[in-house]
């Protein structure tokens, strides 16, 4: 199907207006809901896959304010042209426990596991086969382990509560933090009960397109081992996803991976599934000048987040991803924008424009119906070729999988002889992870997995920034309502 549509199935009954027996419409009744395999379907297809949105505003991966995006604008490849007031906390590493920015993911996505968990409990019981519940209880799991995932990776261990600490609503309990050991074994676990049980892939015809697939359960589970610098079972993983059951290849032309034209294409590990009145992302009105010239002239732009002139200056002349950064352009004001007078027109003033997804040719404003790709392939290619290095040294394996990227980008290939160290090599390689993935939020964890990210926060211009500040901070809120137990990280 093109969309995933979450629906949340509430039981309301109508009464007489002498009926005055207060009624909570907001909870579910699990005595009756669900009942059947219909209303189980719409309670996973809620509780698994309503984190996961680029909806609008909405959903933790929405390219307004989602997690991929803050997480890129406070690296090097990150820049904003709005007001440094909101934006600039976040861009230059001066944001505290209270900037909306940092905290509006464990604010808003926490309670999340909440449902999760609690859809687990109420699907036991209805009458359906064995398959078909297992497959619903593999969607729960993944998004459960991914979940906790992304905040892990943004916070450090977070705290989730048991089901038993859920069906007994009414007893105040303080969920304290977890060790990371059991952090990283919740995730793990979750994630590998899940790939038992998805199938490998949905091909672009299947009516289950967007659905959750093991390949998205191993992508995860690779980027936790490679966050925990497991780099065996990271490799293991990546060599499982190369099989050819999964299906995954390059698409040939970089920048025909965005695009309207080419949806679900075989690059794409996992892509939410915009369509027109249900959910549309928002990247072009983010980042286009108002004179930028479209073919659609009904495209909302809004002149916002930029890749900085620094980190331009670090392609290669003729690297075809050039051709989604936008560095000149004749405005529709007749006006040449460009390198030299970045300070005169403000639209490049503060680096180029990171076009990267094409147009909606239906689109009357800010909203695009192309599908928001979170994963794919490339990534899987090049964390293996780093994971294999981190191991054996710079091998021709290694060195064949980074050149399969740089083939596509029209660059020359890399030899073993090319570099006299494992350093040289995985500094090449965090270049060009940068250079294929801008904001699409790998950079952070890239650079802290190499050891780079406040260094670069730093050569970008940061003067608060602190080697804590690798973790983000809990809301402040929350540690005041946990009266001591839940503990800020270090350095806030």
């Amino acid at each position: 199907m093109k969309k995933i549509i979450i629906l949340l199935a509430l039981c309301v009954s109508f009464s007489s207006c002498l009926d005055l027996d207060p009624k909570k419409y907001e909870v579910i009744n699990s005595s009756i809901f669900p009942q059947n395999k219909a209303d189980a379907e719409a309670l996973v297809v809620a509780a698994a896959y309503g984190t996961f949105r680029c909806s609008h505003y909405d959903g933790i991966f929405n390219c307004a304010s989602g997690i991929q995006v803050v997480s890129d604008l406070s690296t090097d490849l990150g820049e904003c042209l709005w007001d440094d007031s909101v934006w600039g906390p976040l861009l230059y590493h001066y944001w505290t426990p209270d900037y909306s920015y940092t905290n509006r993911f464990y604010s808003s996505y926490i309670k999340d596991f909440s449902k999760m968990i609690l859809a687990e409990y109420r699907i036991a019981d209805v009458e359906m086969s064995d398959d078909e519940r297992n497959l619903l209880l593999a969607e729960l799991n993944l998004a459960k382990g991914w979940l906790g995932y992304l905040l892990y990776d943004f916070y450090g261990p977070v705290p989730i509560p048991t089901l038993n600490e859920l069906l007994d609503p009414l007893q105040e309990i303080i969920i304290s933090r977890p060790t990371k050991e059991w952090m990283v074994s919740f995730i793990e676990e979750s994630l590998k009960n899940a790939a038992l049980y998805l199938p490998a892939r949905y091909d672009a015809g299947d009516s289950n397109y967007g659905r959750f697939t093991k390949g998205l359960a191993y992508t995860i589970l690779m980027k936790l081992y490679m966050h925990e610098q497991d780099w065996t079972r990271a490799e293991a993983i990546g060599r499982e996803l190369e099989k050819p059951e999964y299906g995954y290849e390059l698409v040939t032309n970089y920048k025909d991976i965005f695009t309207l034209e080419n949806e679900k294409n075989r690059e794409i590990i996992f892509a939410v599934q915009e369509d027109r009145g249900v959910s549309q992302q928002l990247w072009l009105a983010h980042v286009l000048p108002d004179t930028y010239p479209t073919k659609n002239p009904a495209i909302q732009k809004w002149n916002g987040f930029r890749v900085p002139w620094t980190f331009f200056h670090t392609y290669e002349n003729n690297d075809k991803r050039l051709d989604v950064l936008i560095s000149s352009y004749r405005g529709t004001d007749g006006i040449l924008y460009n390198e030299s007078n970045k300070d005169q027109y403000y639209s490049l003033s503060k680096g180029v424009i990171p076009l990267k997804y094409g147009e909606d040719p239906a689109a009357t404003g800010e909203e695009s119906q192309v599908d928001w790709i979170v994963y794919r392939y490339a990534d899987v290619l090049t964390l293996l070729s780093e994971a294999i290095v981190r191991q054996a040294g710079v091998t021709q394996e290694a060195i064949d999988l980074l050149n399969k990227i740089r083939s596509r980008a029209g660059l020359s290939s890399y030899m073993v002889t090319d570099f006299n160290s494992v350093e040289e090599f995985l500094d090449a390689l965090l270049l060009e992870r940068g250079h294929e993935f801008f904001f699409e939020g790998m950079r952070r964890s890239d650079l802290i997995r190499h050891s780079k990210y406040i260094e670069y926060a730093r050569k970008k211009g940061s003067t608060t920034t602190k080697d804590e500040f690798v973790l983000m901070p809990i809301p402040q809120s929350v540690i005041n309502e946990s009266k001591g137990l839940i503990l800020q990280n270090p350095g806030y």
